[in-house]
């Protein structure tokens, strides 16, 4: 029995005896022990309930292609390009960046689970099978570089019309890529460019949302940190539903940024702009900076009141606290 299909099985939340594991796969009860520690290692909290069983705390809902392609609308699935779905991914950013010369115009990759994900300045992003969202997106270019001022605050607001969509309230936005809600952060976005800067590019948009997390993840990831499930009292929204819901905003606003850019989105990421107004402190190559959020402008850049005057913040390369 391998991972995957242990956690398919245990999917439905009821305790399952080790023995009655061997015997429906046909292996010994050491290699039904040997899976179950392989998913705890990577985050899943199987629970051992003596005689009874291994069971999960609660159901978990494996993500499944079909049901993903059926829950999106018919105007977006046109025009959505590959769309696949693999059980493990070193990352799903990765995948696309792989193969980024075969495939067409927003594909889609997710993974159950990513044994190399990634965040912002290459900070890991743990990524447990059958908990939360771990997503990338192909969009292809005909301006350079110049033109894609913003774009991961637009992904930010796309996320957030995503979430408005399953009916989630209680995000917001911190720039220039975090998905927070008051507890921490709920979702991260990661956007790699490719190309020509004047010419044709790529960018490689990666987004991981949590939809569930253990208090041994919480723990792990180093800074508070939310999910879905305790903005939806306990019970987060079905997997596949919240997929395709991603899916079909990102396909409609990447859209709208080609032909718009990031003035597109302005007023709307400032409805969701949790800087704004806030005693801020920022650390980057140039030293320390405080002042107050002053919101962002129409490239996307974080404006910070400082006692010398209104300041633009460009580089992402930059780490802002509250203060």
């Amino acid at each position: 029995m391998q991972a995957r299909q242990l956690l398919s099985t245990l999917a439905g939340g009821e305790a399952i005896s080790g023995a009655a594991l061997a015997e429906r796969e046909g292996v010994t009860r050491a290699a039904i022990w040997k899976q179950v520690e392989a998913l705890r290692t990577r985050g899943v909290p199987i629970e051992a309930r003596g005689t009874a069983g291994y069971r999960l705390p609660w159901s978990v809902q494996m993500l499944d292609e079909q049901a993903i392609r059926a829950a999106l609308p018919a105007t977006v699935g046109k025009r959505l390009g590959m769309l696949e779905l693999h059980w493990e991914l070193d990352s799903t950013s990765s995948e696309l960046q792989r193969r980024i010369v075969e495939i067409t115009d927003l594909s889609m990759v997710l993974a159950e689970t990513q044994s190399a994900g990634r965040g912002r300045r290459g900070r890991p992003w743990l990524s447990p099978p059958g908990l939360n969202l771990y997503l990338s997106c192909l969009k292809r270019f005909d301006s350079g570089f110049a033109s894609l001022s913003g774009l991961s605050l637009a992904i930010g607001v796309i996320v957030l019309r995503a979430l408005n969509t399953l009916g989630v309230a209680g995000a917001g936005l911190k720039w220039p890529n975090d998905v927070l809600a008051a507890d921490g952060k709920l979702g991260g976005i990661l956007v790699e460019l490719s190309g020509e800067y004047q010419g044709p590019c790529a960018a490689v948009i990666g987004i991981g949302l949590n939809l569930r997390l253990t208090a041994q993840l919480r723990e792990q990831a180093g800074q508070p940190s939310t999910d879905l499930a305790s903005l939806c009292g306990g019970t987060p929204p079905d997997r596949n539903r919240a997929a395709a819901a991603l899916i079909a905003a990102l396909v409609e606003g990447l859209s709208e940024f080609e032909h718009n850019g990031f003035e597109g989105f302005v007023e709307e990421y400032a409805q969701h702009d949790l800087l704004r107004g806030k005693s801020l402190r920022l650390h980057g190559a140039l030293g320390e900076l405080d002042g107050t959020g002053a919101g962002v402008d129409a490239r996307g850049a974080l404006l910070l009141q400082t006692e010398t005057g209104l300041r633009q913040i460009d580089s992402a390369d930059v780490t802002v606290r509250r203060v």
